[in-house]
């Protein structure tokens, strides 16, 4: 089946009915009823799946949970909205884009929209956050749905390069076959950025392989707002 749209209509459709998620989504209502400041915003939350197109899937780079602070996260995952202050960890990305990709040109900005309609799936493993406590809605239920969705793309796409980043990322290899290209590398926070990630290379790595696979490659760069 070529249009894959169907196929994701129908998965949002059976998790919805799942009990796991059910109790997911009340749990995050009733911290929102009671006043606790959940992040990103509710219209926001599964923003990926809104934004990206499903039958251009190429690439799909797997962060922890959103950002924390004040209208940072934007349902995409190490993106922010573009009016705030990009974030160490993205700036470090940028950095290492600079080294990999010869006309890659720093943004002024960090909102990664660009990236996902090129086809990169930015998925957070944990889709939510409560403010200023980071990995505040770990083991809710987020790592079974994303787990899913990981599945999902393993199952019924061929030829997609996953990112995994980190120790957190770098677990959920498991997930994934070998019809796929898998790249690992140390996380890109500025804890880690030296211990791989600034020499990864895995932006032209991904582009070589789509290449391979006789699928256009990612325009890296991001317009300036």
């Amino acid at each position: 089946m070529n249009n894959k749209n169907f196929l994701w209509k129908f998965f949002f459709h059976q998790e919805k009915r799942k009990k796991y998620f059910i109790k997911l989504i009340k749990k995050i209502n009733i911290d929102i009823s009671n006043n606790k400041i959940i992040y990103p915003k509710k219209e926001y939350i599964f923003n990926i799946f809104k934004k990206i197109n499903f039958n251009n899937l190429k690439v799909v780079i797997i962060g922890q949970d959103p950002y924390y602070g004040f209208n940072q996260a934007n349902g995409l995952a190490f993106s922010v909205m573009p009016n705030i202050n990009i974030p160490p960890t993205l700036k470090n990305i940028y950095k290492a884009l600079k080294l990999d990709i010869p006309n890659f040109t720093i943004p002024n900005h960090g909102y990664l929209i660009n990236w996902v309609k090129e086809g990169v799936m930015l998925l957070n493993s944990i889709l939510t956050v409560e403010k200023e406590k980071p990995q505040s809605h770990a083991n809710i239920g987020w790592e079974i749905f994303t787990n899913n969705v990981i599945r999902i793309i393993n199952s019924h796409y061929k030829n997609i390069v996953f990112l995994l980043w980190g120790t957190y990322a770098k677990k959920k290899v498991h997930l994934i076959t070998s019809r796929h290209l898998i790249l690992t590398t140390s996380h890109p926070s500025p804890l880690s950025f030296y211990k791989g990630f600034s020499t990864c290379r895995h932006f032209s790595k991904t582009n070589e392989y789509l290449l391979l696979k006789r699928k256009k490659p990612i325009n890296w760069n991001i317009n300036k707002i």
